[in-house]
């Protein structure tokens, strides 16, 4: 190919295909025009940033490739989402990825927008050994606690995968009764692959039911707060009460209720 009479036009839909030879670009390195000077300097840009964060993400198996070399190669990420809320239920996710697999832009899923979660959970569905997620109600969360409730749902979850893991990461959490090897990471999800993948799970399956809870007590705005307490879930609790999807032995819920019962 001889980019020297290609024009302008040609090189950059030349540069904007994904695989490009070596003998090409040196090529475009020799062209004196101004413009494909600087569409190469583009270019290289972006390369430049793609392996940077290629790179970020294979840092990510840290923790997996000390598992791996220890002779465990099926391993799960563990993580939750929604245990701060006024309302609704903890999420627990659970994924075993294949080891290395390049996820683009995987992070803690609340680094990531609605948009970057929903293409990320798909293509984690796509790739992953297994994907699991278990739902612990509100109602639930009162009988136990928010912690208690959570590490049921975590040895829940764990228990459904499929094949089992040989060992397993989780976000914070130490849970002692697991048959495999556990390690527990402080902010797993933004250190650890799997747990990240874990994270997004299970944002994206509680955000799913935090809309269809939104569909029928519209008056709540859950679609927009997800059962956090922000001004307008709170000015919400004062006009319209708590609902059966909030949790009673949350404040100031409990402390409502407790006047009330009064």
């Amino acid at each position: 190919m001889d980019v020297r009479s290609m024009t302008v036009t040609q090189i950059t839909q030349l540069l904007a295909q994904q695989d490009i030879s070596i003998h090409i670009i040196n090529s475009l390195k020799q062209d004196s025009r101004v413009s494909v000077i600087r569409q190469l300097a583009k270019w290289q840009q972006k390369q430049q940033k793609l392996l940077l964060e290629r790179q970020r993400i294979q840092s990510l198996y840290e923790q997996e490739r000390l598992l791996e070399s220890c002779g465990y190669n099926l391993i799960a990420g563990v993580d939750e989402a929604g245990r701060g809320p006024l309302a609704g239920p903890v999420v627990v996710g659970a994924v075993i990825l294949p080891i290395g697999c390049h996820l683009p832009l995987i992070n803690d899923s609340k680094k990531l927008s609605a948009k970057q979660r929903e293409q990320l959970y798909q293509l984690i569905k796509e790739v992953a050994i297994d994907v699991q997620y278990a739902v612990i109600d509100s109602e639930t969360i009162d009988h136990l606690n928010i912690y208690q409730a959570t590490v049921r749902g975590m040895y829940t979850v764990i228990h459904q995968l499929s094949p089992q893991p040989e060992a397993v990461l989780i976000d914070a959490v130490p849970l002692p009764d697991l048959v495999m090897p556990s390690v527990s990471l402080i902010g797993g999800d933004a250190i650890s692959a799997s747990i990240g993948a874990a994270s997004i799970i299970a944002k994206v399956e509680r955000d799913r039911i935090m809309q269809e809870l939104d569909q029928q007590f519209p008056h709540y705005g859950f679609a927009k707060h997800k059962g956090y307490g922000t001004a307008e879930h709170m000015k919400a609790l004062e006009q319209h009460g708590p609902g059966p999807m909030h949790r009673q032995s949350f404040e100031p819920i409990k402390s409502w209720r407790k006047t009330k019962d009064e």
